[in-house]
């Protein structure tokens, strides 16, 4: 086994999980149905805050460089990451550094895990609904309401008042029409390749370090190995066993915190499934259209199916039958998720 494939089901109840005219949606043509989702870079991003509020350690640091003109006006200039492994989210979550004028080499590595948005089980179990909100604040008294003309200036209240005559109009509220919210069945996959999980490529044809940082690799212990990319140096056995229960929290745990002070919700796991086979992932949690009624549609989670490890929440058992829901299901998920990534041979990949 080098991929490892988990497909997440989740319930979301009136929320929003990213704001792009109140929830991003994508068109489905084939039920015309719009589907709200979450990016996969909104989701790495939220894995990758759970593993390091597990592991306790800040992310590594980005450089931002700006460019002053002849003008002496600051223009936005190149992004850079740490592009250094002893980071975990670099490490997992890769880099890519392309200095200006091309005077270094591109350093690129591509992360080992590959994430989709997150997005409806079905068009029919997964849904947008719209709502009209309003920003009130007309029962406090020591509001400050500034009225300008079309040139900035201030109003006075006599010529607010007389502006207002015959109107009727509150100064205290702000009415937002069209708030779009998401809510329904959605799914996630990630796919974890072992052979990259903790090697790095020092080929110096493509680098993925400098040489600076491949020193101080050595240095701390990483080992000389070679995979089917080519020579590379691994993390020693302490950091894989440091991260690896950290990671597999974090890809079970995860959850999206931002853009919900107004419409949070739990976004509830109610399943989890791993596998090395795509398609038996993708079969292991799905949704199947009724023979008897039109627009239905079941959701199934594949309980025994051979070749994938099925866990079952308690939760789950309110919105789809099942019979193998647990209270420990997560805490199950996850020891599977480490035990096989502690199986891999990461410093032995090429041996038959």
């Amino acid at each position: 086994m080098s991929t490892i494939y988990i497909r997440t089901l989740k319930r979301a109840e009136h929320t929003v999980f990213c704001v792009q005219d109140g929830q991003k949606f994508f068109y489905d043509s084939q039920f015309n149905r719009r589907i709200p989702y979450s990016s996969g870079q909104q989701i790495k991003r939220s894995v990758f805050d759970k593993l390091s509020a597990v592991l306790k350690e800040q992310p590594a640091p980005t450089t931002f460089l700006f460019d002053v003109t002849s003008k002496g006006e600051l223009k936005e200039g190149e992004v850079f990451s740490t592009c250094d492994p002893v980071y975990p989210d670099q490490l997992f979550g890769g880099w890519m550094k392309a200095s200006k004028g091309g005077d270094e080499k591109t350093l690129k590595r591509r992360s080992p895990l590959s994430i989709s948005a997150m997005r409806g089980l079905h068009p029919l179990l997964a849904g947008v609904d719209n709502e009209n909100v309003s920003f009130d604040r007309s029962d406090r008294p020591n509001n400050r309401v500034i009225v300008r003309n079309e040139t900035g200036q201030a109003l006075t209240a006599e010529e607010v008042d007389v502006l207002l005559t015959g109107k009727d109009r509150s100064l205290n509220r702000k009415w937002i029409p069209d708030n779009r919210r998401a809510g329904g069945l959605f799914i996630l996959d990630i796919a974890l390749d072992l052979r990259r999980l903790f090697s790095v490529s020092h080929n110096p044809m493509e680098p993925e370090i400098s040489s600076e940082t491949e020193i101080s690799l050595r240095e701390t212990g990483w080992v000389e190995s070679e995979n089917v990319f080519g020579k590379c140096l691994i993390a020693p056995q302490v950091v894989r066993a440091k991260l690896i229960p950290a990671l597999a929290e974090a890809i079970i745990e995860w959850n999206i915190s931002s853009n919900q002070s107004r419409t949070f919700s739990l976004m509830e796991t109610l399943a989890v499934t791993i596998s090395d086979n795509a398609n038996k992932i993708a079969t292991s949690i799905r949704a199947k259209l009724s023979d008897e009624e039109d627009n239905k549609v079941y959701p199934i989670i594949e309980e025994e199916l051979a070749g994938v490890s099925t866990f079952v929440t308690l939760a789950a058992g309110g919105y789809i039958k099942t019979k193998s829901e647990t209270s420990n299901a997560l805490e199950k998920a996850k020891a599977e998720l480490i035990r096989l990534m502690l199986a891999f041979p990461y410093e032995n990949q090429l041996t038959p």
